[in-house]
């Protein structure tokens, strides 16, 4: 693996221009947060994706990025004789992976012309939710949140917009736990690129 990984980062290198350029983008995003034995739960934010193309042609680019994203939740029982909403709890969770992506046609670099792009890549980061109780498949309190690490994948596509070179871009990552809690954590996100 490591050789083969050698070889394809040595070809690579020898057949693109090492131009570099900085590129961002902002946008509005949706988890889908599952903890080991407890019930999934949504939480919708905002994510700010910035990345540096270090390897440039004039089709594709190679970047790394840290696409961070801030989310929130609620959960609670409405009493209809009260008018109120009883043990409400807000739930806040914070992504941030570092994610090397191969860029293809729109958005993958500053100056391409495409109108239709894309791009996947993978890595590892960091997670973390806000630590609240949840009950489990057996009833059971469960405490859950906190601090994660593990690994992330990413794919989507670019949408150019007009003639300035922004592009609107549609993602879906997945995220994978690795600690005791074994989270997983689904997200799609739209994002604007300027």
């Amino acid at each position: 693996m490591k050789k083969l990984l050698l070889l394809f980062g040595v070809c690579l290198s020898s057949t693109c221009a090492f131009s570099q350029s900085f590129m961002h983008g902002a946008g509005v995003s949706a988890f889908f947060e599952k903890y080991k034995d407890v019930d999934m739960s949504t939480a919708v934010g905002f994510t700010y994706s910035p990345r540096l193309n270090f390897v440039e042609t004039e089709s594709m680019s190679v970047s790394v990025g840290i696409p961070i994203s801030l989310a929130f939740s609620g959960s609670g029982q409405y009493n209809s004789r009260e008018g109120a909403t009883d043990d409400f709890k807000l739930g806040i969770l914070i992504n941030a992976p570092v994610i090397v992506n191969l860029n293809f046609g729109a958005g993958s670099t500053p100056d391409n012309e495409s109108r239709l792009g894309g791009f996947i890549g993978g890595g590892g980061g960091f997670h973390w939710g806000a630590s609240t109780d949840q009950l489990d498949q057996n009833g059971n309190v469960k405490n859950v949140g906190g601090t994660t690490f593990g690994y992330t994948g990413n794919a989507g596509v670019r949408f150019a917009i007009g003639d300035m070179g922004n592009t609107l871009e549609i993602k879906a990552s997945y995220f994978k736990g690795v600690n005791e809690n074994k989270m997983d954590l689904i997200g799609i996100a739209g994002i604007f690129n300027f």
